[in-house]
């Protein structure tokens, strides 16, 4: 039998995670999907639907799959149950694909549940324009469902790669309430990495406004604002290792903590 990667014995260890952990699984599912429409809706009230498709689809696939990531990952703690997952009968990559398995799942569960609320959202608001006003074309052809192939899904594509990656290793790293700290710990490293970026900008440039780490700086010119970019180039480069590179090794790093906890 092969100690690394048996179908057979995935596929029993994934039955037992289904059956003992139906309700933890499907019930974050749900309560990601029922945030998700509710944000929709009331973004949608609140700031108009083009404002209310991007924020949701964010909300809900970012903070959704880290959620996810961070309740999957969770069977293997130190405690009773994830002892009890930790000591099973498999191998380490087949425990850590049970995981991914499930993250994977959520990820098409809520690109086609998205798909079907943004339909009927965008629906409703052509529905409900006015057909006699001359403005009624260009309103009409504003809003269109989001492309999962556009730049908007893209972006919120490598937030999802990296977020449940940080969320898989800091499940696997906090025992109790891995959510709450993993959560903590990524917002001191983003407020720690804007002002020490903010500092270095205010060394070197004058009349710096506020500065985004990897992404723009804007300056004052006069009592008019400016922007600074990085070279097309540069950028590119920034892109490849936000959208592949940190989320391999994040993803990579939990396969190892997971080893590491067997021990």
């Amino acid at each position: 039998m092969n100690d690394i990667l048996n179908l057979s014995r995935f596929g029993w260890l994934m039955r037992k995670i289904f059956l003992e952990k139906t309700a933890s699984v499907l019930g974050s599912m749900l309560l990601c999907f029922i945030v998700t429409f509710i944000f929709y809706g009331m973004t949608m009230l609140l700031q108009g639907i083009s404002e209310a498709q991007n924020d949701a689809f964010l909300v809900g696939l970012t903070l959704g799959g880290a959620l996810i990531a961070s309740v999957v990952f969770g069977y293997f703690n130190n405690d009773a149950a994830g002892v009890s997952f930790l000591t099973l009968p498999a191998s380490v990559l087949e425990k850590w694909l049970s995981g991914i398995m499930i993250i994977g799942l959520y990820f098409f569960l809520f690109l086609v549940y998205f798909r079907l609320i943004d339909l009927a959202f965008v629906a409703q608001y052509h529905h409900n324009l006015n057909t006699h006003s001359p403005y009624y074309k260009e309103q009409y052809e504003l809003v269109n469902i989001i492309p999962f192939t556009g730049s908007t899904a893209a972006q919120n594509f490598m937030m999802f790669f990296n977020f449940t990656g940080i969320m898989m290793l800091g499940a696997l790293f906090f025992n109790k309430a891995a959510f709450i700290k993993t959560a903590l710990v990524i917002c001191s490293i983003l407020v720690v990495a804007f002002l020490l970026n903010l500092l270095i900008i205010n060394l070197l440039i004058k009349n710096v406004q506020t500065a985004f780490p990897f992404t723009v700086v804007w300056i004052w010119v006069g009592k008019e604002r400016a922007r600074l970019e990085l070279f097309p180039e540069n950028a590119d480069k920034v892109k490849i290792i936000f959208r592949f590179v940190l989320p391999a090794v994040l993803w990579a790093l939990s396969l190892l903590r997971l080893k590491e906890k067997e021990f």
